[in-house]
This record gives C-alpha cells, structure tokens and sequence, in this order.
C-alpha cells in the first residue's frame, strides 16, 4: 500500500527555506501544516529553517519540533551568527538547497491554505519557472511602492505582495547567472526572463521586515531608473533655475542700475553653479551604468548548520 503511494507521489526533489525570527510565534503550526502538505504530494523533500536573531528557548522549541521529523526527511537548521536583513538570511538558504524546486517562506505564519502549496507546483507544470503566491488585499504603502517600483521598472512582469515564492533550479541558475548576488530577490525574479505566474488567495500579509524602508530604496536604485531620473531632473531644474538668475543679472546690468561689482559676482556664481550641475547630471548618469554592471556582492555571516 505505502508503495503505490510513493509511486504516485511528485518524484522532483523539493526544498522549503522558510525565515525565522523572533516574531514568527506561530511557527509550530506552520511546520507542521508545512509537512503535513509536502509529506502528501512529494517523495523527496527538504526543509531549511533560517534562524535569525531568535532566542534560546525558540530555539529549543524549533529543534524539539524539526527533531520529531528527523527520520522522514532532510532538515537543515541555519544560525545567522549575528541578526541580518532578511533577503540576506534567504540568500544563505537559497544556496544551501538542493531541490530542483524551492519554496521560498519569507514568514513562518500560516497566513494561506497550504493546498496553494500544492497548487503552486501544478502551476509550475504548466511551464512557470516563477510561481509568486499573492494576497488580493494590500496595506497602501505596499500599494504605493510597488506602483512606484512597477512605473520605473522594465520588467515584463509587476511586483506585488506575496506570501511565498516557489522557483525552479533552472530559474535560480539564471539569477546566478546574470547577477552577482540579488539584493531583492522579487525584482530579480521579475526581470530575468522566465515566465512568472501569480495564484491569488483572499487574506493580508503582514510584512514585519525591519529595514523596509532601506530595502525599498536599495531595490529603486538598483532594480529601476527611479534614482536616475530624479536626480537628473533636480540637476536639470536646478540648472534651469541658475541660468534664470544668469538672466536676471543681465537685465539689471542692461537696465543701468546696479551695485558696482555686483554684476560680476552674480554672472560667475550662476554660470559656475550651472556648470556644477550639469556635471553632476553627468555623474549621476554614469554612477546608475556602474551600479547596474557591477552590483555590490550581498554577503551573510552564518554561525553553524546543523542536520537535524
């Protein structure tokens, strides 16, 4: 009986990173439904928990739990050595994994039904190396970055939301490929090429990422021309404004009254500062082309892995 099971189970070998911190208090369910779904549908998986900054007695809890799986499946417990982003903390567990599918639970809260766990994985049969799993509802300063982001992206595909991400060894190879290390892995996703599919569940995502705000203006500096235009534009408007005042000089000298000297020293500081501005429209142009071909290496310290 148990073999014929196991025959009509998924033979693909899957991972699951999933992220933990000190507010995943939901955690034990999450695995255990977690488990419960890929025991189900998949004969060969694994999981990888990323600790990061957790407490002692969570991580007791967390091993006590992974511990009661240990004989069915492979588990990997990462300890960031010290607390780290959490694109960084994803980034160790993506590049312990070995499935030829990965799942990847930016939160360990059971925010979804789990069957979109498994729906996700037809979905990628269909020819998705992407399936992102998103909310239909979204706080409005979620709303305002993504629209932000999507307006000065050239991706073919919008970010948005999600709860979790499942992403084939086809479409990690690729972003290994064409970048050094993904500062902000959903923009990457979007803009490597391989189709991306959105399955959809009623329900919010709490995003309780600390750094969010610094996040976001990293992914627009690096990922669209946001920071570009806009500081092209201030030096264009800024120049703008000094060969007004180059102008008004003029006027006043041509209109015969002005203070002795004053002429002078209004025609070098405007034509000065037009100059200045115009270099730095010129450097803020090269600065975005350097940062887009060489992107900062994102590194992460980890104090141990143990196979659980």
């Amino acid at each position: 009986m148990n073999n014929n099971q196991d025959e009509r189970k998924e033979q693909n070998f899957i991972s699951s990173v999933v992220y933990i911190d000190e507010d995943s208090s939901g955690c034990e369910e999450f695995f255990r439904e977690l488990l419960k779904c890929l025991d189900e549908h998949f004969l060969h998986y694994e999981i990888i928990a990323v600790c990061n900054g957790i407490d002692e007695d969570m991580s007791r809890r967390l091993h006590g739990l992974l511990e009661q799986y240990s004989a069915s499946l492979h588990m990997s417990l990462i300890n960031m050595s010290v607390r780290q982003s959490r694109e960084q903390c994803m980034n160790a567990g993506l590049d312990l994994s070995i499935g030829d599918y990965v799942y990847e639970f930016d939160s360990a809260e059971a925010v979804h039904d789990f069957g979109l766990v498994w729906e996700a994985y037809l979905e990628a049969m269909h020819g998705s190396d992407i399936v992102t799993v998103c909310p239909k509802k979204e706080n409005i300063m979620s709303r305002i970055f993504y629209r932000t982001f999507n307006s000065h992206s050239n991706s073919a595909y919008p970010l948005r939301t999600n709860a979790f991400t499942l992403i084939s060894r086809r479409a990690l190879n690729r972003v290994h490929s064409v970048y050094v290390s993904p500062t902000y892995r959903k923009a990457v996703y979007s803009s490597i090429g391989l189709k991306l599919s959105v399955l959809e569940f009623d329900g919010t995502v709490q995003n309780n990422e600390r750094d969010k705000f610094g996040l976001a203006v990293d992914s627009l500096l690096l990922y669209t021309d946001f920071g570009c235009k806009f500081s092209l534009n201030l030096a264009l408007l800024m120049m703008l404004a000094t060969l007004t005042g180059l102008v008004y000089t003029a006027a006043v000298w041509f209109a015969g009254n002005p203070v002795s000297g004053w002429t002078t020293m209004m025609s070098v500081l405007t034509m000065g500062l037009t100059g200045v501005f115009a270099v730095l429209a010129i450097v803020m142009k090269y600065l975005t082309l350097i940062i887009r071909l060489f992107v900062n290496r994102q590194s992460y310290l980890v104090e141990s892995i143990k196979k659980v």
